[in-house]
């Protein structure tokens, strides 16, 4: 199940009341219970506007006290408790809990003691050296906050992460799939393409009356304020502070439309200038005979490659990176789908403290996906908060072995997601780590360290026999942490000598690796290994995302690691083992 915009605006607004309340120094107790409430409610198995506050209190971890501000914000469309936290606390300390190693004490010891109200503010303050020296304020700390904020990059770009746009895009086709007389719907633009930031939604639908489908639109449940509305174009801001702009065109036009508003921009000039170069013309309306008008191809997408004489290039790979003329020359790369996955290999349950879902529950939505196999990667003993402890991990065994006899068309793999230290060193003994099937290693402290060090680190854990796969590389989470710095070909290189496989994680808020540095994967001949990394039974939706991602580096699936049979996958292990 995709998480509806609804669920996903109450998430992301519970887990702002925890925020706002560490500024304001509340009890540690009370903002642990917010996150858990953002937690659950993101994870939640049903769209909660379609239930009533009674049912909705009765959902496993949702309590009467969250049930009433859900109840009130479906209601009136905001939570009282949130609108007052954010007239008290400066929204500038809120953009400076976003900086990585910053936390709430240090935000409002910057901001009472310094005035520092924005990351502009403490880029001057940084600057200028006014760091150094402040009561409870090292100065390694003030070294750490100099080196985060400038590995975040320049100031805000007006982009978002592509996860905050997904759950409202798509609300957004599904309302205007039920207007008489619509055709097709899809959103373009870079989030068809699955850049990893998008600057705006772009809606396109094919009817043949467009009126209705405009008032759609500016009617729809995710609209906050319509900006323009005209015959050929409808612009809104969503509830997520969104613009979508919305276009309606002609049925026999869909494919060229959704050619033209997919983009890239560059992609299309090339494209157009193969037209040309053919005496054609090629616009949002069709491909046309320049001489006589004539309309040649319009209705699908693939109508107007071919007639251009190429392979139909998927939306992810238009970005003008070699992909037009590989299409014309029928040399483009056959690349990885959805269908092509045999299973999932990293994913967890409520036996890690940061699951959402029951083994059971968790094993039977990925059974029903199809699978072959899925590996049960919950966390080790290192990560104190939510890692098990080898006593768990064999309590956690049998349980895996009742669960396997539930869905005997699918392969269990008893896994585990291990933490890298700073060494290289990794949870348990060598023995206890081997007794594991499959084993995911991954970075989730020390992150600001420099590149040397977290090369050093990862090539090390690439080199251990037990670690099939490096999870989320980089360490990167969209809109809120940039990722560590990393030689990425010295550990390409480590992964192909060692046949180790590097993640391509599949959340929309990680995407990593991105496509950029799938593409160097491929062009180096490691393998990847597209994961969900899923915490909820809604967030094994989530590969298709990495499929995309993996699609934008021209992944195939003879590189992928879970395209292979279960025989073939454990195949893999036994030579890294062996290695």
């Amino acid at each position: 199940m995709a998480m509806s915009w609804v669920n996903e605006d109450l998430s992301r607004q519970f887990g702002e009341i925890a925020t706002l309340l560490k500024l304001k120094g509340v009890d540690a107790f009370r903002v642990r219970a917010y996150e858990r409430a953002a937690a659950t409610i993101g994870a939640a198995p049903v769209d909660l506007s379609m239930l009533d506050e009674r049912e909705i209190a009765a959902l496993s971890g949702i309590g009467a006290g969250t049930a009433s501000k859900i109840a009130e914000y479906l209601g009136t469309g905001a939570i009282a408790m949130l609108e007052r936290l954010r007239s008290e606390v400066p929204p500038g300390m809120v953009e400076l809990v976003r900086v990585p190693g910053l936390g709430p004490k240090t935000a409002r010891l910057l901001h009472d003691e310094l005035g520092i109200d924005g990351l502009e503010a403490l880029r001057e303050a940084l600057d200028a050296g006014r760091l150094e020296g402040l009561k409870g304020l090292g100065t390694k700390t003030a070294a750490n906050l100099r080196d985060a904020v400038a590995r975040m990059g320049a100031k805000d770009t007006g982009r978002l992460p592509a996860a905050d746009a997904i759950a409202v895009a798509e609300q957004l086709c599904a309302t205007l799939r039920t207007v008489p007389g619509v055709a097709e719907v899809a959103y373009a633009g870079s989030l068809r393409r699955m850049r990893s930031t998008i600057g705006d939604i772009d809606v396109l639908a094919a009817a043949t009356d467009a009126p209705p489908v405009m008032d759609a639109l500016r009617g729809a449940g995710t609209t906050v304020k319509v900006l323009a509305a005209g015959e050929k174009k409808t612009s809104v801001l969503t509830v997520r502070g969104l613009q979508a702009d919305l276009r309606v065109v002609e049925a026999e036009a869909w494919g060229a439309a959704l050619v033209y508003f997919t983009g890239s921009k560059a992609h299309n000039v090339r494209i157009r200038e193969r037209a040309v170069r053919q005496g054609l013309t090629l616009n949002e309306y069709g491909l046309y005979r320049r001489e006589t008008g004539e309309r040649l191809a319009s209705r699908t997408e693939a109508d107007v490659y071919a007639a251009l004489g190429m392979d139909e290039v998927p939306p992810p790979m238009r970005e003008d990176t070699g992909e037009v003329e590989a299409a014309a020359a029928g040399q483009l790369p056959r690349v990885v789908t959805l269908g092509d996955l045999r299973g999932d290999l990293h994913g967890h349950s409520s036996w890690s403290g940061d699951g959402k879902a029951t083994l059971d529950d968790m094993a039977a939505a990925a059974a029903a996906r199809g699978y072959a196999y899925w590996a049960v990667t919950d966390h080790a003993e290192n990560l104190s908060i939510n890692g098990l402890s080898r006593e768990q991990v064999r309590a956690r065994r049998g349980d895996l072995r009742r669960v396997q006899e539930t869905v005997p068309q699918m392969r269990l793999l008893d896994g585990a997601e291990l933490n890298i230290g700073i060494d290289g060193a990794l949870d348990y003994d060598l023995d206890f780590l081997l007794s594991f099937e499959f084993c995911v290693a991954s970075v989730h402290s020390l992150m600001q360290r420099p590149a040397a060090e977290q090369t050093a680190r990862i090539i090390a854990a690439i080199e251990h026999p037990a670690v099939c796969v490096i999870g989320h590389p980089t360490g990167r989470i969209l809109g809120k942490r940039p990722g560590y710095d990393i030689d990425l070909d010295a550990i390409l290189d480590a992964a192909v000598e060692t046949g180790t496989a590097l993640e391509v994680n599949a959340s929309p808020r990680r995407l990593d690796l991105s496509g950029s540095m799938v593409r160097r994967a491929v062009e180096r001949g490691a393998t990847l290994a597209i994961s969900s990394d899923a915490h909820s039974v809604g967030d094994l939706a989530s590969m298709r995302y990495g499929v995309a991602t993996a699609q934008r580096g021209w992944a195939t699936p003879a590189g992928i690691l879970n395209c292979l049979d279960v025989d073939g996958l454990l195949a893999f292990v036994d030579r890294k083992r062996a290695r």
